[in-house]
């Protein structure tokens, strides 16, 4: 077996291509369906531009498609993967965090990397038992030790900082903590491993992990490349049109984005999956005394994402307390459903709105807890975002995204800040936007365009046609970034 990037190829050549036309063959209803045209035609990603990197994306394809047909094991490639081997080489203690259900079991599991490593989870009562009464041996039970949920019984990290403490010199890798629930807002967790732990963060799907390819969006490329080359770096692109409606109601969380198909049967899930988090999981990080209020205020939240938090208002439609609802959105925060992006302050001439903007970490969950069922405008914006999420997180430093609003209401989607680069996004659920939907980027580039800060901006957008809107402004559609 020999491992490339985030998995492994093992089978020969002739008998993956045996595969292959089975997959032709059968016409197997399989998110990979695209990869196995491509591969038969032998394409690579468009991404992948340089040989060594386009060789591995082949065989990466290769083993989304065999990993499928061979006993139906359905683990994807997530692009978090490398950061988290990158973070067990350097730290003793290495924490991923993310939402319920993002697939961190499955990626502590099934990683060739981390295959040498016990594993206990904590939502075995047994061994919760055992992390209550004598945490210690839990930590001592192995050389390395991946400790799942570690949420449900935050004492056990008294135990590890102690154990890593009494190590000497530091073992790299010692322990792999995961938690559904952001350790550093836990106002329980009084110990959070200062100096002795690296946090990494695991998001919902982005569109190229549910298509094996463990990646996302070309922001890296974007940054990169001087604005007047970016048309060419989207005619290279052999991305494939995609319903962005579609693609916001399926969402990140993998078993509604690849196991299940319509409206019904993701509303079961997605019902389901709200029902454990009030019930189980929220009350580990706090107790909640009436749930129906945290519910509304979940709902009257993603009503508004895309908007600018105005918490009296959401307070006045909720008919909540205005301290009631700050620990609500704290909460929800803390167990990585409500996003907050932060304002870009810097201000040169315009007054500017510091309030972040309010969005959901998976758009299909917001959809649904909506109550509605026809995705907006601002769904989009949302699967924007949780791609921009997915790839800030990977990266060492992290880049910032964040939004901009002057007060006479000229704004900007999304900001990114790159070392002294910012990258301008705006939003459009348009297939022909306008230059009006160009005014925020405009009076952006205007702003901060003196001392060459600005890098570009981009209008992603419902259409097919990649077009030139205004000095360094371009529209492209979303399908050929994402």
């Amino acid at each position: 077996m020999e491992g490339i990037g985030n998995a492994a190829v093992v089978m020969a050549p002739e008998q993956a291509a045996d595969i292959s036309d089975q997959i032709r063959r059968c016409a197997l209803p399989l998110p990979h369906a695209l990869l196995a045209r491509d591969l038969q035609t032998t394409r690579t990603h468009p991404r992948c531009t340089t040989p060594s990197a386009a060789e591995t994306c082949k065989l990466l394809m290769w083993w989304a498609i065999i990993a499928h047909v061979v006993g139906g094991w359905k683990y994807v490639p997530r692009l978090v993967a490398r950061p988290l081997e990158r973070a067990l080489a350097t730290s003793p203690v290495v924490v991923l965090m993310g939402a319920r259900q993002t697939g961190k079991t499955t990626l502590v599991q099934s990683e060739p990397y981390l295959s040498d490593r016990l594993y206990l989870t904590l939502d075995d009562l047994d061994t919760r038992e055992q992390a209550r009464k004598s945490p210690e041996d839990v930590v001592k039970s192995a050389t390395r030790v991946t400790l799942d949920e570690v949420q449900r019984e935050p004492g056990v990290l008294h135990a590890v900082k102690r154990a890593v403490d009494s190590d000497r010199p530091r073992k790299t890798g010692r322990f792999l903590l995961t938690g559904s629930a952001n350790l550093l807002l836990m106002r329980r967790v009084s110990e959070t491993l200062a100096g002795r732990a690296t946090y990494v963060q695991l998001w919902p799907l982005t569109r190229s992990e549910r298509i094996g390819l463990g990646a996302c969006g070309i922001w890296t490329d974007l940054l990169a490349t001087p604005v007047s080359g970016w048309p060419k770096l989207f005619e290279s692109s052999e991305s494939q049109p995609a319903d962005w409606r579609d693609e916001a109601a399926r969402g990140g969380y993998p078993t509604p984005a690849l196991e299940l198909d319509g409206h019904e049967a993701r509303a079961l899930w997605f019902d389901g999956y709200v029902r454990t988090y009030l019930e189980r999981d929220l009350q580990d990080v706090a107790f909640i005394r009436d749930v129906v209020n945290f519910r509304r205020a979940m709902r009257a939240t993603c009503l508004t994402i895309g908007t600018v938090l105005n918490q009296s208002r959401l307070g006045r439609d909720t008919g909540i307390p205005r301290a009631t609802l700050q620990r609500y959105l704290d909460l929800m925060e803390s167990c990585y459903q409500l996003v907050r992006v932060p304002a870009f302050s810097v201000n040169r001439t315009k007054r500017l709105v510091k309030s972040p903007r309010v969005y959901w970490s998976d758009p299909a969950l917001a959809l649904w807890l909506s109550g509605s069922r026809a995705a907006l405008g601002a769904h989009l914006e949302n699967l924007v975002l949780s791609d921009l999420l997915a790839w800030r997180d990977s990266l060492l430093p992290a880049p910032d995204v964040l939004h901009w609003r002057t007060s006479t209401a000229q704004e900007v989607d999304f900001v990114i800040e790159s070392g002294s680069r910012l990258l301008a996004i705006e939003v459009k659920a348009s297939s022909n936007p306008g230059h009006r939907a160009t005014r925020g980027l405009r009076a952006f580039r205007q702003e901060y365009d003196s001392d060459g800060r600005f890098a570009g901006g981009l209008l992603l957008n419902c259409g097919k046609q990649t077009r030139w809107m205004s000095d360094r402004i371009l529209a492209v559609p979303w399908w050929k970034v994402l």
